[in-house]
């Protein structure tokens, strides 16, 4: 499998790696199912694995897949944020806890990479003290743990395209990770996000490429009708579904190589729940780079939309007849 630097940790890193949120029991298959699909990962060439206290179980389900595989064949990233409640993120104390927590469950002495989650939601965590220069009690915390040689790089793992590249100028983190703004029909990341990451020579790792389902398989809604899809954007769907039949190629796989084509990415993470789902994406990484011609024409279908519509469902709801808005 292909490798590429993440950013100026030099690191050497699959450009395919494992996301830890759906081995968990959110929605996976079961604990087996999910060791079997690590460890298929792992004997692809995947060589990165992500996880976050707040995604379930996912630390525990990855401490059980990976326990007994040679710990220098992975990197290994997790992440601040939730944990233990109630979370107070301006409690270093409890801030090492989690940390204790996290190596217990992932049962190793220490993480390549540990990134604050959500550094750039206030209203989910209040991690700063000064929002104009982004310190906090957890700037001082991950340098200790850095002292400590329990960490080796640090990170921002985010979900908006344009408050995360404020703290990314700070220029105190090696990687950051974000989701849900770099995918076929969504691509804000590479507005704002991109740039700082190239400026401050950082590893920037792409997170849900297929928006959690939402470009994984097609959708009757987007024919029959989704009410909670503004119309611009029903049509973008409608037009990216027929031109990938035009050129006889599959959305997931369709998804995964447009990220792979841009040659600023260190690694997009995938959301697999199986084995056979991890190797349908290894596969698709295995067929390259999409071409400049395809590159071009999927590039107008996501200038039809270019910014997020401001009723638009943060988690699109496909094939559920309920949902609350803005859940993720």
């Amino acid at each position: 499998m292909e490798k590429r630097v993440l950013g100026r940790t030099g690191l050497e890193v699959s450009v395919l790696g494992m996301g830890g949120l759906f081995v968990s029991n959110i929605g996976g298959k079961g604990r087996d199912e999910a060791c079997h699909a690590v460890r298929r990962a792992l004997e692809l060439g995947v060589n990165y694995v992500d996880s976050a206290p707040t995604y379930a179980d996912s630390e525990e389900v990855l401490g059980m897949a990976l326990d007994g595989v040679p710990r220098e064949s992975y990197y290994l990233s997790t992440k601040l944020g939730g944990r233990p409640q109630p979370f107070n993120p301006k409690d270093k104390d409890a801030l090492r806890r989690s940390v204790e927590e996290s190596l217990r469950l992932l049962k190793t002495d220490y993480v390549d990479i540990l990134m604050i989650h959500e550094p750039d939601r206030p209203g989910q965590y209040d991690w700063w003290d000064d929002y104009d220069t982004f310190h906090g009690p957890v700037v001082e915390f991950l340098e200790e743990l850095k002292a400590e040689k329990i960490i080796k790089f640090t990170g921002l793992g985010g979900t908006t395209a344009y408050q995360l590249p404020h703290i990314m100028a700070t220029g105190k983190y090696d990687v950051v990770l974000t989701a849900f703004n770099y995918s076929l029909l969504w691509r804000e990341a590479a507005i704002a996000i991109f740039p700082e990451a190239k400026k401050q020579n950082m590893g920037l790792i792409i997170g849900s490429p297929l928006q959690q389902g939402a470009l994984s398989r097609r959708y009757a809604e987007i024919e029959t009708g989704a009410w909670w899809l503004s119309p611009p954007r029903q049509e973008q769907y409608k037009w990216l579904y027929k031109y990938l039949d035009e050129i006889n190629l599959s959305l997931p796989e369709a998804g995964i190589r447009m990220v792979l084509s841009n040659p600023d990415v260190s690694i997009l993470l995938m959301g697999a729940r199986s084995l056979e789902e991890v190797e349908q994406n290894v596969k698709s990484i295995e067929a390259g780079k999409l071409s400049p011609e395809i590159q071009s024409e999927l590039q107008k279908i996501a200038d039809m939309v270019p910014f997020r519509p401001s009723e638009e469902p943060f988690g699109l709801p496909f094939g559920h007849k309920f949902f609350g808005i803005g859940h993720a």
